[in-house]
């Protein structure tokens, strides 16, 4: 197994919207279990491939309460989201945060609901009704296959707050990047 670098805001992989997975090879297969080695290690809640820098349309995600437990893996995910609740952006309950932008969390308004459609490692069509978080892991690690950070939905003041973090870490440029289990940032 490998435990790869995650790469952080700025880097053209984070940018691009990611292709679709054509096949479920043995490459795709082991890819997989690098993402949830290197997902567990971050320690995170979930890993696009974009992330890591390979450009698939692949997520893994994982989540538990009290009383469930969800772990999978999303190839070529297609989501649903309900509305907006009208309710104010919670600074605590909305707080979310991301492995590209390590260390930095702030609010974003997301969804309560979501449905998730994608192909599992068997090549099996799943869906998945989310709520809270849950369903805000699935739309974050969406919106990475998709090329977007969520910095870039975050709204004033959060919105220059994280400019102001990115510019302080002299991160937003291509290149960089960070290991699990290290604490320390490596070009």
């Amino acid at each position: 197994m490998t435990l790869y670098k995650i790469r952080i805001t700025g880097d053209p992989a984070l940018h691009t919207r990611a292709l679709e997975v054509l096949a479920i090879d043995d490459y795709i297969r082991e890819l997989v279990a690098d993402m949830f080695e290197t997902m567990d290690a971050a320690p995170g809640v979930g890993l696009a491939a974009t992330q890591i820098g390979a450009g698939l349309r692949i997520f893994v995600y994982s989540y538990s309460t009290d009383d469930q437990e969800v772990r999978g893996v999303a190839i070529n995910p297609q989501l649903s989201i309900s509305e907006f609740s009208d309710e104010e952006l919670d600074e605590e309950a909305d707080a979310e945060g991301c492995l590209s932008i390590p260390g930095e969390r702030f609010p974003l308004k997301r969804a309560n609901r979501a449905l998730l459609m994608a192909t599992d490692l068997d090549g099996h069509g799943y869906q998945i009704e989310a709520e809270g978080w849950l369903a805000r892991i699935f739309q974050h690690e969406f919106d990475h296959l998709e090329g977007m950070l969520y910095a870039d939905r975050l709204v004033k003041p959060h919105k220059r707050l994280m400019k102001k973090a990115i510019k302080e870490n002299e991160w937003g440029v291509p290149g960089l990047s960070w290991s699990p289990g290290q604490d320390y940032l490596e070009p």
